[in-house]
């Protein structure tokens, strides 16, 4: 059985475990976690007894080279979705159908109960994002090349760097670079921030030029294919002034101490407390305004979350990025993020991108 078969057999445990009849997964990125398939706008919908995909005429043969153990379900020009699932409902005698209510808008909701009257629609909350919070072996290994093409792609582009580069400039240059490293493109687009303008979390980049302060922001990863990394790292491109000394100095205390307190059984918002009681401590707690990281995977962002109020315990498989921040308006913002794999015994940091303040120092 295929790792793709295996995640769905585990769906289908929990529509036994519902007492529902079908699962109709729209989200894009789930269908594709479920079945390898790496195109889009298509359907999946799984039943107590079977799996068909539903698209169209574009991706058939695509379909049939990624998912050769799936049941298609292709359309035509000018056949419509709706109808062919409320068929497929029909015939599987389907009466309870769990959706994505994360990822389905009212509209399509309000059309889909249209379409299929007699079928009582559920809402499945989060069953496949609790799935893919963890990894497998090779979701693991490609998530370790993402880091190391990521590592490459900002060596270069730190070698390269000069004070009249803008944000916007080095911006391109990652992208350009974890292209040529073998990467399909950024995780995301690019934050590069120069002094003051590192204050704000998610600056987009400018026309700022690097040389017009002591210091730079960058967070960045790469998308190997389909996983992705995520990591931050401040740069010195002046002096190392004792303000920045001393924030930056918290903020990697109170990454390291966080990454140390992780391993199964613990949960993500005593993590996320380690790193902020540190920052606090520092006087620096209303400066620290975001949760302490996310997990990464398929997206940048997913399951599960460290911050405060959130339970869930870590287990061996999940992937965390750890970012604890330090914002101040008008001098700028210290950020340091790495990507940490939960094993069976502690903890694995999957970056290795230097960061004590003397080697973030650009020549």
């Amino acid at each position: 059985m295929s790792r793709f078969a295996q995640r769905r057999e585990k769906i289908r445990r929990r529509l036994r475990k519902n007492k529902v009849d079908a699962l109709l997964v729209t989200n894009f990125t789930n269908v594709g976690y479920l079945t390898g398939f790496t195109g889009d706008d298509s359907y999946l919908l799984i039943t107590g007894k079977s799996d068909v995909v539903l698209s169209d005429e574009r991706y058939t043969t695509q379909l049939e080279e990624e998912c050769p153990d799936l049941e298609l379900n292709i359309r035509g020009p000018g056949k419509k979705m709706l109808p062919t699932i409320s068929r497929l409902l029909s015939s599987v005698k389907a009466k309870q159908l769990a959706i994505e209510a994360n990822s389905m808008t009212v509209a399509l909701h309000g059309s889909l109960q249209e379409a299929a009257p007699k079928c009582e629609l559920m809402a499945a909350d989060g069953w496949v994002e609790k799935l893919r919070a963890v990894k497998d072996r090779d979701e693991i290994a490609r998530t370790r090349v993402a880091c190391d093409q990521a590592r490459r792609a900002f060596e270069v582009v730190r070698a390269s760097l000069t004070p009249e580069m803008t944000e916007l400039q080095v911006a391109a240059d990652l992208e350009y670079q974890a292209r040529r490293f073998g990467g399909k493109g950024l995780s995301f687009p690019a934050i590069v921030a120069v002094g003051a303008r590192a204050a704000l979390p998610h600056a987009s980049p400018t026309t700022q030029r690097i040389g017009s302060a002591d210091f730079t922001l960058i967070d960045w990863g790469v998308n190997e294919g389909l996983y992705v990394s995520d990591l931050t790292r401040v740069l010195v491109t002046g002096k190392i002034l004792p303000k920045l000394r001393k924030v930056y100095g918290v903020v990697l205390k109170a990454q390291m101490a966080a990454i140390e307190s992780i391993r199964p059984g613990v949960t993500c918002k005593a993590v996320d407390q380690t790193a902020r009681s540190i920052i606090e401590s520092a006087g620096y707690g209303k400066r620290f305004g975001h949760g302490l990281g996310h997990g990464t995977g398929l997206e940048v962002h997913e399951a599960p979350r460290l911050t405060r109020g959130q339970s869930t315990v870590l287990v061996p498989g999940m992937i965390v990025t750890v970012e604890p921040g330090i914002y101040l308006p008008g001098w700028g913002g210290v950020r340091i993020e790495d990507d940490v794999l939960v094993t069976r015994t502690g903890y694995e940091v999957l970056t290795s991108v230097p960061k004590e303040l003397e080697e973030c120092v650009v020549g």
